[in-house]
């Protein structure tokens, strides 16, 4: 079992968790069209490595979350509130 660190509950178990989506794409404007709306929905890439995804805590504090995590690892580098950046990590 995986640990995710709730920056409003502290480090929870995973099955606490739902996963909710990619944190990095954009809604397209109401009236950007069927191709945009048809690229939003079905033509994602399928990331590797590094990828920032939603998850919503619902067996707890029932917030959305913001968290960076390795797609090949499933490593949890962070973890922060919907409105908050994830900060840069420089290798």
């Amino acid at each position: 079992m995986h640990l995710i660190s709730c920056p409003y509950c502290g480090e929870r178990p995973e099955d606490e968790f739902h996963y909710r989506g990619d944190a990095t794409v954009k809604r397209p404007a109401p009236d950007a069209g069927l191709e945009a709306f048809y690229e939003f929905v079905y033509a994602r890439t399928n990331p590797r490595g590094w990828h920032l995804e939603w998850w919503h805590h619902y067996a707890s504090c029932r917030q959305w979350l913001k968290v960076e995590r390795n797609t090949l690892t499933h490593e949890i580098r962070t973890t922060v509130g919907p409105t908050e950046d994830v900060p840069r990590v420089v290798s």
